[in-house]
């Protein structure tokens, strides 16, 4: 019996089977090999189109059926994971209407600001948990403000997960979850919240029917099934952001347990069972995958734009020919500090963390004669980290202090310098696991299925590959205090 999981990603597609009785993989595959390109035809814009995405699962879905490891027809459930807070919008047939104003597109900025003074502060943050900000129901209002000829057409507001159901199953569903990353559902009444949608004027139709996280989202349609080998009427199960989604990955369900991923963008997630806030909504608190009306297990996110991103910049620009492995090679020849170059990792839209403003990414200190390849993807992976210190004490001013913290060995945590610099910087150890998004996915869907009685049942089998401790704190936190005064000084 397998599950099979699909993390729809920005820059590529990844798909995972796993066996129910190991809860392995064994059987991934990405698609495109290449990353997916972003349309940016403003400074600050971000979009995809999601038909885009649905090419690409279809691809990557019949790529992982070739390897001919598994009988397709014995995959029992479907769970989707996604890039949180992307707005795709749909008409009465299921026609997407425009491409998707995705999660680092900074336009809607200023509407939120305008939505978290006429709410109220106090409201917005007692309720939402969140500014209004640069989240979906802003980029929706800058549809209805900007584009009022499709948004008059616009029959169900989707986020990219429901948009790929929608395309598996024909149904359209939204979760609790779901809507509080959009920043649709007030906490203290917990329903849809009645001051974003009349602040916005919004109708209430456009929000799709809510059920439970983890539970039928609509079952495979027949010809769809027919087309990627599976069987028709499977479920798809289980649907979550990535962020929420990579903390059950790692089996951070309860309070007090903490995630982090660094692909794209870098995030610091912690469980908590308290309606917690930032006043200044630089973290983020949106439910878990484990909330309930009984049980308010809420998230509270760290999101730092430029991380993977930075990185990909660097090895572009610098050293295009070289792979990651080799680029975390030569940085592990730099010293500690990089003799002194300082990166500042933001030029991927506005940063929450930052108040949303938008520094632009930069290479400060650059000496001619001292500086290489070497000092450069070091600089850059420091700089990525110190975003993540920064924002971890945004955390810990708001009561959310981690004693370990749970990573997959993927992306930025495959480089060794990353990893340790990460734990020395912070000052928390990290114990690094093989699981990833896609197969969280379909642990999900294994979870909302049924096929697992309880979610703790689908991580029995769960074992850390390997345990960091810091070893050179003392030696990062004058250079780290170094780097922040830079921020502070580009900061104004």
């Amino acid at each position: 019996m397998y599950l099979l999981g699909i993390d729809v990603g920005t820059s590529s597609i990844k798909v995972a089977v796993v066996d129910v009785n190991t809860q392995k993989s064994i059987a991934a595959v990405q698609y495109p090999e290449d990353e997916a390109g972003i349309k940016s035809v403003q400074s600050g814009w971000a979009e995809q189109a999601p038909m885009d995405w649905w090419h690409n699962v279809q691809q990557a879905i019949l790529k992982v059926n070739s390897l001919n490891l598994f009988d397709p027809k014995e995959i029992k459930a479907i769970g989707v994971a996604y890039q949180m807070h992307g707005l795709v919008v749909v008409d009465k047939n299921q026609e997407v209407l425009r491409d998707s104003i995705i999660w680092c597109d900074s336009r809607a900025v200023e509407l939120g600001e305008k939505a978290f003074d006429a709410i109220g502060h106090e409201q917005s943050l007692a309720s939402l948990l969140n500014s209004p900000g640069n989240f979906t129901a802003s980029k929706l209002a800058w549809v209805k403000n900007n584009e009022p000829a499709i948004y008059e057409r616009i029959d169900k507001v989707m986020l990219p997960g429901d948009f790929i159901a929608m395309k598996l199953t024909g149904e359209i569903t939204t979760s609790i979850s779901a809507l509080s990353e959009g920043v649709f559902w007030d906490f203290k009444k917990d329903e849809i919240s009645a001051d974003v949608m009349n602040h916005y004027g919004f109708n209430a139709d456009l929000i799709p029917p809510v059920q439970p996280l983890f539970s039928s989202h609509g079952h495979l349609k027949d010809g769809v099934a027919k087309l990627l080998g599976l069987t028709a009427g499977i479920p798809v199960a289980y649907k979550s952001g990535d962020q929420p989604n990579n903390a059950l990955s790692l089996n951070v369900l309860k309070p007090g347990e903490v995630a982090a991923t660094a692909g794209t963008s870098g995030v610091i997630y912690g469980v908590s069972d308290e309606l917690t806030y930032d006043q200044q909504s630089r973290v983020n608190t949106f439910a878990h995958v484990t909330y309930t009306k009984e049980h308010k297990h809420t998230g509270v996110l760290l999101c730092i734009n430029g991380t993977g991103s930075m990185y990909r910049w660097a090895k572009h620009t610098f050293a295009p020919y070289l792979s990651y492995p080799e680029l975390n090679l030569i940085a592990a020849q730099a010293p500690i500090g990089s003799k002194g170059l300082k990166v500042l990792p933001f030029g991927n839209g506005a940063e929450r963390m930052l108040n949303n403003k938008y520094t632009g990414a930069q290479l400060n200190g650059i000496d001619l004669n001292t500086h290489g390849q070497a000092e450069i993807f070091r600089a850059v992976q420091e700089s990525i980290v110190f975003a993540f210190r920064y924002g971890l004490d945004i955390m810990r001013e708001n009561g959310m202090n981690p004693k370990v913290i749970r990573a997959g060995k993927a992306n930025l945590f495959l480089s060794e310098v990353f990893a340790q610099t990460f734990v020395d910087v912070t000052g928390v150890p990290v114990e690094l696991y093989e699981n990833d998004g896609s197969v969280g996915a379909a642990l999900g869907a294994g979870i909302g299925a049924g096929i697992f009685k309880s979610a703790e049942d689908a991580f029995t089998q769960h074992q850390v590959l390997s345990y960091l401790e810091p070893k050179n704190t003392a030696a990062y936190e004058p250079i780290y205090q170094d780097w922040k005064q830079l921020l502070m000084k580009t900061l104004g």
